[in-house]
Formats: C-alpha cells, structure tokens, sequence
C-alpha cells in the first residue's frame, strides 16, 4: 500500500458477487471520483464516475441471483486513495482495480447476502 492511513483524497466502490454463474462472477456497481471528505453516496449518486456494470446499466443495481441457485455473496468494496486520480469515466471493475492498484492507502468490505 502507498501512502498513509487519515491522508486519503478520493474514494472508490465496487460491488460485486464472486457466486454469480459466470467466470469472473458478477459486477453490481463500480464508482469512483468520491471526494476524500465524503462521509457517504448521496442518493442517485449522479455526480460520481460509474460504469458499466454486469447488466450493461451504469449505477448500482442490487441482487438478483439466479432462482435456486441458493444463497449469493455480495462484496461492498471501499477503497480509501491517496490521490484524486482524475480516473476517466467508464472504467469496468477490473481495469478500475488496475489503476488504482498503487494508490489504495486503505480498504473495507462489507458482506451482504441475497437468495430467491
């Protein structure tokens, strides 16, 4: 990790279920821009960076795993940068990851359940 805890300038997002049926799982929202002091999202989030997420929508769309296929995990992923990177937007999750790789000071996950 570069940088030092309590100095961050931005913040990232991801959320993601690693249990979806597909290769790489599956990507609810990605987000970034978030300004270093924000103390959460606000609502519509429409002045963040986002991108395309696994259902082709920019923003966030919640669970919705396949009928029967028992209980998925949903990964809220917070990433506290040590710069605001100016990150262009569009970026998926992992090309997201790629680029602030060098820059996470911290991060913090959060785990969510969902079943039909």
């Amino acid at each position: 990790m570069v940088g030092r805890p309590g100095k961050h300038q931005a913040f990232a997002v991801v959320c993601h279920d690693p249990d979806a049926p597909l290769v790489d799982g599956f990507t609810h929202w990605v987000a970034y821009g978030i300004a270093g002091d924000a103390t959460g999202v606000p609502k519509g989030a429409n002045d963040l960076k986002t991108a395309k997420n696994s259902f082709g929508n920019t923003g966030y769309n919640g669970p919705a795993p396949p009928p029967e296929h028992g209980v998925h995990r949903y990964y809220f992923w917070v990433y506290a940068l040590d710069s605001d990177l100016d990150l262009k937007p569009g970026l998926d999750r992992r090309a997201l990851l790629e680029q602030i790789e060098d820059h996470v000071i911290e991060q913090a996950r959060t785990i969510g359940t969902s079943a039909r």
